[in-house]
């Protein structure tokens, strides 16, 4: 798919709940599952990692892993869930993730890459995509017998994605700092090492043929328009989930759409039928609850919103009374303001 916006898979975050809850504000926008292993839907409970609302769609299912056999049964199996893309994950900076080969690390090696595309490629024949860092720092992580333990230049990446994409990946989602693979946590990776967005717009200028994505740092709707003058499409990352209104002026850039206008108010009297009938299924308040949290992000009533949502509940309540309570307490002119 090639579209123009889009949210990242963030672990403990894009869950499908949260999915629900961004496709209220925004129709058009690709959301993208957590990070899932090949070894997990080898092994684990498929329904509960795989399962999503038909509502969530367009969605994208993103894979880790670094065996090309086990990636290609992962994805057939997922082939019945019918998402709209696969995503390979080499960009995630967490030691523990790089520790088992996976992530950000396999951008050291990039025919083992080029052989998980592959393999995914013969799997499925929805698009199969890779999200990758503009390079890495790893002194432990990588083999002893690895040459270099910094693939921080603008040739590292453009090397790394042209044997990628030889094997038939056409996008590449590409987060504009280098992940250090040790010493630092996921969130440091994404404060820390600096942002280069200039190398992104290089290398879509001397790659026009492969749909580039940029990724990182990515807060304004200006910064959005500014991006999509020089490359094929925006992923927004933790200012999705931290200011979640932000979602609401995302359909704008799809050619031929434009945003509905909703309001908060609007927003919550259209998530409570969902989380009522996924409490009777037996989700926690808390797990429906918890992606609302900066609904409020910045205005007035937003302290009394996650005293509201957030756990211990008032005895007797439910998810859907407690949002009923913030429509009727928090200020009026906030729950109707559009962005």
């Amino acid at each position: 798919m090639n579209a123009k916006i889009s949210i990242a898979p963030m672990v403990d975050r894009t869950d499908r709940h949260f999915r629900y809850f961004s496709r209220i504000m925004t129709k058009e926008t690709l959301l993208y599952t957590e990070m899932i292993t090949a070894q997990a839907i080898l092994n684990g409970d498929r329904n509960r990692l795989l399962d999503f609302n038909p509502i969530e769609k367009p969605l994208a299912l993103q894979i880790a892993g670094c065996n090309p056999r086990e990636i290609y049964e992962a994805v057939k199996i997922a082939e019945a869930w019918d998402y709209d893309e696969i995503n390979l994950n080499a960009g995630c900076p967490s030691d523990r993730v790089a520790g088992n080969e996976m992530g950000a690390v396999l951008m050291a090696y990039p025919h083992l890459v080029a052989e998980m595309v592959e393999a995914m490629r013969k799997a499925t024949n929805k698009p199969v995509t890779v999200k990758n860092r503009i390079g890495i720092e790893g002194k432990n992580v990588l083999p002893k017998s690895f040459e270099r333990t910094l693939l921080d230049k603008y040739e590292d990446m453009d090397n790394f994605i042209d044997i990628v994409s030889k094997a038939g990946a056409n996008t590449f989602i590409i987060h504009a700092r280098i992940a250090i693979l040790e010493g630092l946590s996921p969130k440091e990776n994404r404060e820390i090492p600096p942002i280069r967005y200039e190398d992104v717009y290089r290398f879509k200028k001397e790659h026009p043929n492969l749909n580039i994505v940029i990724n990182g740092g990515i807060r304004t709707k200006e910064g959005i328009k500014k991006h999509l003058e020089l490359v094929d499409g925006v992923m927004i990352g933790r200012e999705a989930y931290e200011n979640p209104y932000f979602l609401t002026c995302f359909d704008d850039f799809f050619p031929g759409k434009i945003s509905e206008g909703i309001t908060r108010r609007q927003i919550l009297e259209r998530f409570i039928p969902y989380v009522e009938e996924e409490e009777k299924k037996g989700n926690s308040i808390n797990s429906l609850l918890r992606h609302t949290l900066n609904l409020f992000y910045e205005k007035k009533g937003s302290r009394l919103f996650k005293q509201l949502i957030t756990p211990p509940y008032e005895k007797g309540m439910n998810s859907g009374k407690i949002l009923n309570k913030a429509l009727k307490l928090l200020p009026q002119e906030i729950l109707d303001e559009e962005l």
